[in-house]
């Protein structure tokens, strides 16, 4: 349940108070999986050639992918485990601040840590009972969702922070075997839903890895 906890270790990331997180569990191994490009970042343009998509990280963010995955057991080397893909964020997360601070995080887990897993929305069982177990609410049961021509699956939630709100949206597919899920967190809605529109996908590329 790599995916699952590394979005709930975003929620600690992201609150005002900063808080030490807790470390993901180290996932299932999966024979079968193939080695993955991790892709890499050039400029504001994020892009993974293993599943044919591409974020724009919008101006001014921080990467933490390398920091996120050395703080964790994720292993962007071991096909047998889940992979960090992206982390980014508004601001740096060791940074105290009075606001919700807006992230991006995509992972991508083998599909086989979840025994009968054989939809993407039987993924947020999962999913949305460790979400609640964080103190955070269902807005939206998992429904289909499309980015371009790519069908997905999508749930939202919210968490109240005193005087702020924490919006959460993940999207999730299953493609080569993993279960890749792109996590979204802003202050509203609209911040998220901005935040989404990053996301695209399109022909499979070669790219360079990360530095």
């Amino acid at each position: 349940m790599a995916s699952c906890l590394l979005a709930i270790t975003l929620l600690s990331r992201t609150v005002p108070a900063q808080r030490q997180p807790t470390a993901p569990s180290k996932s299932s191994a999966n024979p079968k999986a193939a080695t993955l490009d991790p892709g890499a970042i050039s400029g504001d343009l994020y892009r993974n050639p293993s599943f044919g998509f591409t974020y724009k990280i919008p101006f001014g963010w921080v990467d933490r992918t390398r920091e996120m995955s050395e703080d964790s057991t994720l292993d962007s080397n071991d096909p047998k485990k889940s992979i960090l893909l992206l982390a980014t964020f508004d601001h740096p997360p060791e940074a105290t601040g009075d606001s919700v601070n807006s992230a991006v995080v995509v992972a991508a887990e083998p599909a086989s840590s979840y025994p009968g897993l054989q939809t993407a929305e039987q993924y947020f069982g999962p999913l949305t009972a460790l979400t609640k177990s964080k103190g955070l609410t269902v807005v939206h049961e998992p429904y289909e969702f499309r980015v371009g021509t790519m069908q997905l699956v999508r749930g939202d939630f919210s968490k109240p922070l005193g005087n702020l709100t924490m919006r959460q949206s993940t999207l999730v597919m299953i493609e080569k075997s993993y279960v890749v899920s792109f996590t979204f967190i802003g202050g509203s809605e609209d911040d998220v839903d901005e935040l989404v529109e990053g996301l695209s996908f399109g022909r499979k590329e070669t790219s360079a890895p990360h530095k």
